[in-house]
């Protein structure tokens, strides 16, 4: 198993930037690919960004151009710059040790979670 945590969340105003963290421990030689999802209360958990072992990345179409997933060993990250208001929710950091990039955007995906933390933005 591979534990998560997540750090760096908080409260900021439209239009400011913020950086997520997601350090790994345990068996992190197992870990395949990565991602970023977030979760509004009420509403089903959508992905945010991916990242491969080969530091290819995929992003939601409502991200695109504002935020940037990085990971440097064991630690991946999430850049937001340009935050909106419907940025607003909690952000979960998540690895897959499944061997495959399929359902890279899929919660089910992945088999390892973090507790998440909260991004609100205000106007």
């Amino acid at each position: 198993q591979v534990q998560l945590v997540e750090s760096g969340g908080g409260l900021v105003q439209a239009g400011d930037s913020l950086r997520l963290s997601c350090t790994a421990s345990g068996r992190t030689f197992t870990m395949y690919k990565m991602a970023w999802f977030r979760q509004v209360l009420g509403e089903e958990r959508e992905v945010v960004a991916t990242i491969t072992l080969s530091d290819v990345t995929s992003y939601a179409d409502s991200v695109k151009g504002r935020f940037t997933i990085s990971r440097d060993k064991d630690t991946v990250y999430l850049d937001m710059s340009s935050l909106e208001p419907g940025d607003t929710a909690i952000y979960y950091c998540a690895v897959s040790t499944y061997g495959t990039t399929t359902y890279a955007d899929a919660p089910f995906g992945y088999n390892n979670w973090g507790p998440g933390t909260q991004v609100t933005v205000s106007t």
